[in-house]
């Protein structure tokens, strides 16, 4: 019994930190999306055409109706969008860990946020800087 203790507290004190961790990550990210003007994800209406920051989680190549389609999770401090580039198997620049401004027409499938062929630019890692 006495062995387990240790190990649990250890596990719940690494929570903590790798929790607070997350939590600055998202700060600069929402820090950073308010000074180039960009609109929080939770904030957007579904049709509206907005400009979003944040860091691009995943990327994977899944093919949509048998047209190439990348698609990345853009994360903000506040949620995620699935941004979606059709025509695409790759783009320089773009993969996980990569922070950018992304602008187009957010909408809704199937329950998640997404923005087709949305404009980007790359821009400087705020989070890890």
């Amino acid at each position: 019994m006495g062995s387990d203790k240790p190990a649990g507290l250890f596990r719940r004190a690494f929570r903590g930190l790798a929790g607070d961790r997350d939590q600055q990550d998202a700060e600069v990210l929402r820090d950073y999306a308010h000074d180039c003007g960009a609109r929080s994800i939770t904030g957007c209406r579904d049709r509206e055409v907005v400009t979003l920051y944040g860091t691009l989680r995943t990327i994977t190549f899944s093919p949509r109706g048998g047209v190439p389609a990348l698609e990345g999770e853009l994360y903000d401090g506040t949620g995620t969008v699935k941004l979606v580039w059709l025509g695409r198997r790759k783009i320089a620049g773009i993969h996980p860990g990569s922070e950018l401004t992304a602008s187009g027409r957010i909408g809704v499938v199937d329950g998640d946020r997404v923005m087709f062929n949305p404009r980007y630019e790359l821009r400087p890692t705020a989070a890890h800087g």
